[in-house]
């Protein structure tokens, strides 16, 4: 059996495991917004179990780079949500999928969201799993792989730096941010998800099984502006905005750009 099937093979049953874990909490604490928590983190225990697994079958530099950044983009993310999600309700979303679910609501939640969302982590984390064997990456790749990582990581983390300190203000109940990186584009923490894993393909595309990887940061793209992110996120402050609509019309959808007059 190919050492890549393998690994995908193991990797499954870590992420299967970890979310079940995941599951058995939300259920005893009755809040599923935990799964949010963890999304970052299982990209990371996928990074770190490849890493292992792939010790004597790539290259040694690409291996390293491509477990450290998925690592330290997992483990961001997760921290920066759960300080978000700390002494506040829980998330609307899951409140209002358990309010609508027939016969048992964690187990619809089970089917729903905790099953998609692994299935999701795994595809996307092909690149992660799939680079991390064989002769790895050019120099030039590695360096465009990890400049485009940056970019996207740095746009993430300043985009949600500003939003918190926005939203910490009470002043600015009910208004829209509209400055900052928000004022070139109205999800740039969504934006830089997506950099951050085409950044990671780019990392991947050193051998040919890495770069048939191409659909995982599709996906990610896709999920991110037009899956559960950029219109759920949308719909919700259409309602609570009244400024928003106006923000709308000036504002990027997602890519950067400078903002429209009129």
């Amino acid at each position: 059996m190919p050492a890549q099937l393998t690994n995908v093979l193991v990797t499954v049953g870590v992420v299967a495991v970890f979310l079940a874990a995941v599951f058995a909490v939300s259920v005893r604490r009755d809040r599923h917004d935990l799964i949010d928590v963890a999304w970052g983190v299982g990209f990371a225990l996928v990074a770190v179990t490849t890493f292992v697994l792939s010790a004597g079958h790539g290259d040694a530099p690409t291996r390293v780079l491509l477990t450290s950044l998925t690592v330290v983009w997992g483990v961001r993310l997760a921290v920066h949500i759960g300080l978000r999600n700390r002494g506040r309700p829980e998330d609307r979303r899951y409140v209002e999928i358990r309010s609508r679910a027939r016969g048992n609501p964690d187990r619809h939640l089970a089917r729903v969201v905790y099953l998609p969302q692994g299935a999701v982590m795994l595809l996307v984390s092909l690149p992660v799993q799939f680079g991390q064997y064989g002769p790895g990456a050019p120099g030039w790749l590695l360096a465009l792989g990890g400049a485009v990582w940056l970019v996207g990581f740095t746009v993430e983390t300043v985009g949600d730096l500003q939003l918190r300190r926005f939203a910490a203000d009470p002043a600015n109940r009910g208004r829209v941010l509209d400055s900052g990186l928000w004022r070139y584009t109205r999800h740039p923490n969504y934006f830089g998800d997506a950099a951050v894993w085409w950044g990671l393909y780019l990392l991947a595309c050193g051998t040919w099984p890495g770069a048939a990887t191409l659909p995982a940061p599709v996906v990610m793209t896709f999920v991110l502006a037009r899956g559960t992110g950029k219109p759920l996120t949308e719909r919700h402050l259409s309602r609570s905005r009244p400024g928003y609509a106006d923000y709308v019309r000036r504002t990027s959808g997602f890519v950067p750009l400078p903002p429209r007059r009129g």
